[in-house]
């Protein structure tokens, strides 16, 4: 028999790295809305104990792992950024299991009776968890405040931050699989401005049918 339980619509919310999805995130968070975090979930998988993080050690050795048993995410971020076949590697056990955890959370969301719920991830286009949601919506800014951010974030220099970027979708894709746009480029006050306008239109969306 058919699931006919009513369930919150989910609005995946993508951009390129240092866009402000977690800005965003937690402009609608102010509004009530619920969020998972692709990126938190990631953390989650790759922590001690984790099939995920004993793999990467069975590839790299002890040189990415640190004294108190995690792993050293900025050296593993080096590697697979530097390298398209490690990368690739690295998303081919990650994926999947982050998928089925996002999937835990969206099912939890159902039954918060919450308008809709959000599912913020860098990759969601490359990664396939757009199956998971019912619209797109793409933080978007220009490339070259990317890097701007990335570099002083996460104190690397220019080429590295660029590098990055560039191994990420392009914004001209990303843009054309969007649902929805909103452009970070402005104010704070703007910004929120744009969250109280989508949130209102996604309050007013009827559940639809996951993405295919």
């Amino acid at each position: 028999m058919a699931d006919l339980t009513p369930r919150s619509p989910v609005i995946g919310v993508t951009g390129g790295i240092a866009s402000g999805k977690s800005t965003v995130a937690q402009a609608f968070s102010r509004l009530g809305v619920p969020w998972v975090d692709a990126d938190d979930v990631a953390r989650d998988i790759m922590a001690p104990g984790e099939p995920t993080l004993a793999e990467i050690r069975q590839r790299y050795g002890p040189r990415l792992i640190l004294e108190d048993g995690c792993l050293d995410r900025r050296a593993l971020r080096e590697i697979v950024f530097a390298d398209a076949d490690e990368r690739h590697w690295l998303q081919s056990i990650t994926h999947p299991r982050i998928r089925a955890r996002l999937s835990e959370w969206l099912k939890a969301f159902d039954k918060r009776e919450a308008p809709y719920a959000l599912l913020i991830s860098p990759l969601l286009f490359e990664s396939g968890q757009d199956a998971l949601v019912d619209r797109c919506l793409v933080i978007d800014v220009p490339e070259s405040v990317q890097v701007e951010r990335t570099a002083r974030r996460d104190d690397v220099d220019e080429a590295q931050a660029r590098a990055i970027v560039e191994a990420q979708m392009s914004r001209e894709e990303r843009l054309a699989r969007a649902d929805d746009i909103l452009r970070n480029d402005g104010s704070p006050d703007d910004l929120n401005a744009e969250v109280r306008r989508l949130d209102q239109a996604y309050r007013n969306m009827p559940g639809l049918p996951r993405r295919s």
